[in-house]
C-alpha cells in the first residue's frame, strides 16, 4: 500500500525467514537480527520525528503478525508499544489528553500480559467491568482518566502475581519481547487447527511488522474499522464494514461495544469517506481481488494500516467472480479458478424453508453472518463443542458472547455459531476458507436479547 501512494504509517517488516530461523533455534533470534531491527527503528524515529522511549515526543509501535496466507486472527498482536512511566507523561504533555494516554497504557498491559506472557483475560476483564459498574456506565470509552489510573496500577498487580515480576519498562525490551511472542504464535493452537482446516503448510512462518502507531480513540474525530470492498455474503459491489469512533482496532472485532455501520461515516466524516472509498477502490483494482482492509481515523486524517483478499461466502464467491470478468478485472478462466469446489459443495447445505419460516415461532433475530440452516445441542464454550463433536458424534451449535481466535478449535467443530456481541466482520475472518463442510449459522441476536 505505501508502494502505490496510500496513507500507510511507517515502519518495517522482519522476515518470514527470520521467523523460522527462530523457532528452528529453539526460540533464538538469528544472528545480526536485533541489531537490523535497531537500525530500522532509528530510520523510523528519523522520518516521525519521534524517539522509541523518549521523554519528550515519544515514538509507539504495534507489534504486528503478517504470513504468506491470510490466517485472520490467529497469531498475536501488540499495541502501544513504548509506553511507560516517563513516556505516559510525555504523551499527557503532547496530548493534554491523560484519558486517552491511560487509556492506551492500560492495553498494552493487558495486551503485552495476555499475548507475550499467557495471562488469562479474565482477570483483566474483571477489573474493567468493576471500574464500570463503580462509574455507572455502560461503555469503556465512558470511563475517565482516574478510572483508568486506578485500572493500570490493578493491571500491573495481576501483572505481577502471573509472572512473579513487574510489567517491562525498558521499551526495548517490551519490543524484543513482542517480536518473540508473535514468532511463537505461529505454532499456537489456533493457528495451527486454522492452518490444518485450511490447507495452510506449517513450514511457512509469519512476518513481524513494526509499525508507528496512529490512535483512533483520541477523541469523537478519530476512529478505527474494517471495511471490504464487496458484502461479503451476497458478493454485491458495495462497501460493507464496521467502525467505532474514539476506540483502538480490538474495539470493533472485541463485541465491547456496539459497532457503527460502515455507511454512517458517510454522514459523521463525509471527506474522509469519500476518502476511503476512492482507496477501496484503488485497492480492488490494484490487486484485482475483494479486499478486507483495517483502517485508523486520527484526528481527521485517515490512515490504513492492512488489506488482504476478503473472505467470502460461496453465494459471493461466484457473483464476485462474474462481475469481475464483466467489468474487465479477471478473465474468464481466472474467474473459474476463484470458484473453489468447496464453494460448489455450500450450494447443497441446508437451507431455510421460506414457508417454515413464515408459520415460525420466532425466538429472536440477529445478523447472519453466513448463510445457512444447522441443528444441534447448545455448547457454551469451544472445548465443550470440540470435544461433544469429536467423542460423542453430537451436532453442536457453539453459544458465546462472542467468538475469539482461541475459540477456533469450537467453531471447526460446531454445526453452527450463535453469538450475542460483535458485527459481521468481528465473526467471519477467523473462519477456514475451505470449511464448507460445516454450514455455519452465526448469528448477533438484537442487544434486547
Amino acid at each position: 500500500m505505501a508502494r502505490i501512494g496510500l496513507p500507510v504509517p511507517h515502519g518495517f517488516t522482519i522476515s518470514t525467514e527470520a521467523c523460522n530461523t527462530f523457532l528452528a533455534a529453539g526460540g533464538t533470534f538469528p544472528k545480526g537480527m536485533w541489531e537490523e531491527v535497531l537500525a530500522a527503528l532509528a530510520r523510523v524515529e528519523e522520518k516521525t520525528g519521534k524517539r522509541f522511549g523518549g521523554k519528550e515526543n515519544p515514538l509507539l509501535v504495534s507489534c504486528r503478525s503478517g504470513a504468506k496466507f491470510s490466517m485472520p486472527g490467529m497469531m498475536d498482536t501488540v499495541l502501544n508499544i513504548g509506553l511507560n512511566s516517563q513516556t505516559v507523561e510525555a504523551m499527557i504533555r503532547l496530548t493534554n489528553d491523560p484519558r486517552f494516554v491511560f487509556d492506551a497504557y492500560r492495553r498494552l498491559i493487558q495486551m503485552f500480559g495476555s499475548v507475550v506472557m499467557g495471562i488469562p483475560d479474565e482477570p483483566f476483564e474483571a477489573v474493567i467491568a468493576s471500574a464500570r459498574r463503580s462509574a455507572g456506565v455502560v461503555n469503556d470509552n465512558e470511563l475517565s482518566a482516574d478510572h483508568w489510573q486506578d485500572v493500570i496500577k490493578q493491571f500491573k498487580v495481576i501483572y505481577r502475581r502471573h509472572t512473579t515480576h513487574d510489567f517491562p519498562e525498558d521499551p526495548l525490551k517490551q519490543l524484543k519481547m513482542g517480536i518473540e511472542a508473535v514468532f511463537k504464535s505461529w505454532n499456537g493452537k489456533r493457528a495451527v487447527d486454522y492452518r490444518q482446516a485450511a490447507g495452510i503448510a506449517n513450514d511457512l512462518g509469519t512476518a513481524v511488522s513494526i509499525v508507528t502507531m496512529v490512535f483512533g480513540n483520541l477523541g469523537e474525530d478519530s476512529a478505527t474499522g474494517v471495511a471490504m470492498t464487496r458484502n461479503g455474503s451476497t458478493g454485491e459491489k458495495q462497501l460493507e464494514g464496521d467502525y467505532l469512533t474514539n476506540a483502538q482496532g480490538e474495539d470493533v472485532v472485541a463485541g465491547i461495544r456496539m459497532t457503527k455501520d460502515l455507511s454512517q461515516l458517510k454522514t459523521e466524516m463525509p471527506a474522509i469517506y469519500t476518502e476511503f472509498e476512492r482507496i477501496a477502490h484503488l485497492l480492488e483494482n490494484h490487486y484485482r481481488e475483494m479486499q478486507d482492509m483495517e483502517f485508523t481515523i486520527e484526528r481527521g486524517k485517515l490512515w490504513m494500516l492492512q488489506t488482504r483478499d476478503g473472505k467470502r461466502t460461496a453465494q459471493a464467491a461466484v457473483r464476485i467472480a462474474v462481475d469481475m470478468v464483466e467489468e474487465g478485472l479477471i478473465d474468464r478462466k481466472t474467474a473459474v479458478l476463484r470458484v473453489q469446489p468447496d464453494h460448489v459443495d455450500f450450494f447443497l447445505h441446508p437451507q431455510f424453508d421460506p414457508a417454515a419460516i413464515a408459520s415460525a415461532k420466532l425466538l429472536a433475530r440477529g445478523l447472519n453472518v453466513s448463510p445457512g440452516a444447522a441443528v444441534g445441542q447448545i455448547a457454551f464454550d469451544a472445548d465443550m463443542a470440540a470435544a461433544w463433536a469429536k467423542h460423542e458424534g453430537k451436532a453442536v451449535i457453539m453459544v458465546r458472547p462472542e467468538t475469539k481466535p482461541d475459540d477456533v478449535h469450537g467453531m471447526l467443530a460446531a454445526e453452527g455459531i450463535l453469538t450475542s456481541r460483535g458485527g459481521r466482520t468481528s465473526t467471519r475472518p477467523w473462519w477456514p476458507v475451505n470449511s464448507a463442510n460445516r454450514p455455519w449459522l452465526a448469528h448477533r441476536p438484537s442487544p434486547s436479547i
